[in-house]
């Protein structure tokens, strides 16, 4: 038992240096770069407050995201209870789920550039219907862009609390004469208020964070991401007043976290979660068909034009089909060095991330170390899930500038594993939790190791859920802007930040043909991680079969 601890020990104190270095060193890098100018002040962010357009932006971001999360949660919320509580055919649910989520898989900068030529005055959409329907730059594009944004976290929020609510409720509540309103309230909707509240408030997050989106469709409409970016990277940079605006981010993230933190104890759980047989009601199934059905043609149409504009000759003007832009994208070295580079960093990212996610959830899932270590880990999720990845870009700007690191894609990767580690770490922790708590003690009993154990025993009953892990580190890494717009350098170029460079000299069609490389490539992953997640979980039941015939 002394060797397991001094095993874990060391794992623990990897993982523990690796956020000291890569997290905690650079907001405190950032922290004093906000307060320090030759001695303590507080200087520069009384001039930012004071600053012309600061509060503006600061008011525009939460009304947006405000009103962007509020959008994004009752589309989700109509989405998933079609998905749970119809008797539409069972391939329409896969559909909607399906296109719930694909816009996971595209980067957000993107989507404004989808959303200009679909709403632009020459746009797919506008030709279609002959007029324009809302002002694309401002309020009304960053709106459109931050609900395609969000739809997807918030629907697998609603989507998976859906899976764990006792239908049975359902049939009760009916049996007890309740009205059609009253059974709603408290067969669906009581059961659920934590988690809607919940993803209203990752929605607002993820809005009030994100630089993609305003970078295309922001316009004079400023917001809180684009002011930073101004002030960092703008013709003339002040790092002191942007690492102000840096630290100020923070406020609303760490503020959302501890909202989440307390909506937990509002969850209701079921001793039994149980599956009621739905009445049959045509009409029922018809209307939310409908209404799901326009969501998700709502989405895809959105995106039609990704895989329209880039495969004619010169859109609006001529439209006949052509490959020419597809010829020149494979045919530029340097587009396809920086696809590579996204490979190489998704592909590490995924396999370094996994190790760590799983380091950790080990010590917490599968350990008898104190509390103390146990907190800690859990401490550097709830952390990671409340920094913002322009934060932590324009953090790692300050404290790598002229280190070896600067501009490397290992500095890239090692900013993804920090930047996305909540979610993975939470995912390898209910897993591991889940599995035989005696493993361990009869494996030593039996004479092996704590490490063999761990490689023999538990590594291949949890193989879906690292595989499950290493897809999320990879899709992530290969549409994230925010973070690396900051840290890569012209020999690091990934296909994210290729495409911010190639807005500015307006070649849109190679941005499209990129953004359906990306779209494409991890679509693959997707479905190959997919597959081989679910052979293991057919390959574990068949063997758990065969042991209880046994039996």
């Amino acid at each position: 038992m002394t060797r397991t601890n001094r095993e874990l020990k060391l794992i623990f104190a990897l993982i523990v240096a690796l956020f000291a270095a890569f997290l905690a060193a650079p907001i405190l890098i950032l922290l004093g770069k906000s307060l320090w100018d030759g001695g303590f002040t507080g200087e520069f962010y009384a001039s930012v407050l004071a600053q012309e357009g600061f509060l503006t932006a600061l008011g525009n971001s939460f009304a947006v995201a405000a009103a962007s999360a509020a959008t994004a949660a009752v589309l989700a919320f109509l989405l998933a209870y079609a998905v749970h509580y119809t008797g539409l055919p069972r391939w329409v649910k896969s559909l909607i789920r399906a296109v719930a989520t694909l816009p996971m898989f595209l980067p957000t900068i993107t989507y404004g550039f989808a959303i200009i030529y679909s709403f632009g005055k020459q746009g797919l959409i506008t030709r279609l219907l002959g007029r324009q329907l809302f002002d694309l730059y401002g309020f009304g594009g960053l709106l459109v862009g931050y609900v395609i944004y969000t739809v997807p976290v918030a629907f697998l929020l609603i989507h998976n609390t859906m899976g764990f609510v006792d239908k049975k409720t359902l049939t009760v509540s009916k049996v007890m004469g309740d009205k059609p309103l009253s059974t709603f309230w408290i067969a669906v909707l009581r059961p659920l208020l934590g988690t809607l509240a919940g993803a209203f408030i990752q929605a607002f997050f993820l809005c009030f964070t994100d630089f993609g989106i305003p970078a295309s469709v922001g316009g004079g409409y400023e917001v809180i991401a684009t002011l930073l970016y101004n002030q960092m990277l703008g013709g003339i940079p002040d790092f002191n007043r942007g690492a102000v605006i840096a630290m100020l981010m923070l406020v609303p993230s760490i503020g959302s976290i501890c909202i989440l933190q307390i909506l937990e104890r509002f969850n209701i759980r079921y001793n039994r979660i149980s599956d009621a047989d739905l009445r049959k009601n045509p009409l029922r199934d018809a209307g939310w068909g409908l209404s799901s059905g326009a969501i998700s043609l709502g989405i895809l149409s959105i995106f039609a034009v990704i895989f329209v504009v880039p495969l004619v000759e010169e859109w609006p003007y001529q439209t006949g089909f052509s490959l020419e832009h597809v010829q020149t994208v494979f045919s530029d070295s340097s587009l396809l060095a920086a696809y590579g580079h996204s490979l190489l960093m998704a592909l590490l990212t995924a396999a370094l991330g996994t190790l760590v996610a799983y380091g950790a959830a080990l010590i917490t899932a599968r350990s008898t170390l104190g509390r103390g270590y146990k907190r800690t880990i859990e401490s550097i999720a709830l952390v990671t899930n409340a920094i913002p990845g322009m934060v932590l870009g324009v953090a790692y700007l300050f404290l790598f500038s002229g280190t070896s690191l600067q501009n490397t894609l290992l500095l890239m990767i090692l900013c993804n594993i920090v930047h996305y580690f909540s979610t993975p770490y939470l995912m390898m922790k209910n897993a591991l939790s889940k599995m035989n708590a005696g493993w361990e003690t009869t494996a030593m009993l039996m004479g092996d190791s704590w490490l063999k154990t761990i490689l023999r025993v538990v590594t291949p009953n949890a193989r879906s859920s690292l595989i499950e892990v290493f897809s999320y580190y990879f899709i992530n890494s290969m549409v994230t802007i925010s973070a690396l717009i900051f840290i890569a350098g012209a020999r690091t170029m990934v296909l994210t930040t290729m495409i911010k460079q190639l807005q500015y000299v307006n070649r849109f069609n190679e941005v499209f043909v990129l953004s359906l490389l990306i779209l494409a490539t991890n679509l693959a992953a997707k479905a190959l991680f997919a597959r081989l997640a679910g052979r293991h979980s057919q390959s574990t039941r068949h063997n758990e079969k065969k042991e209880g015939s046994k039996s």
